[in-house]
């Protein structure tokens, strides 16, 4: 799933997840460091134990951060496929 982030240096992600865990995921832009990072971290959790460690981080001053974003991208993940 390709995702168009909002808020974040990042200005997308994509996702991709095999028999509910996390295969890959993959940041364009953002601090380079700290995407890869949270993207290995992910990697093998299922969406729902990723969405409850990452949604509602925040970036300084912004209401939102990448891994924020990466938990609204797998929350909309989750919805599609019902």
């Amino acid at each position: 799933m390709h995702y168009k982030t909002h808020g974040t240096c990042a200005t997308a992600i994509d996702v991709e997840i095999k028999d509910d865990l996390i295969e890959s995921v993959k940041f364009t832009g953002g601090c380079s460091g700290n995407t890869q990072g949270v993207a290995a971290l992910v990697k093998g959790m299922t969406p729902a134990e990723a969405i409850s460690r990452l949604k509602g981080i925040k970036c300084g001053f912004k209401s939102t951060s990448c891994p924020d974003q990466l938990a609204l991208a797998l929350e909309n993940m989750v919805a599609e496929r019902g």
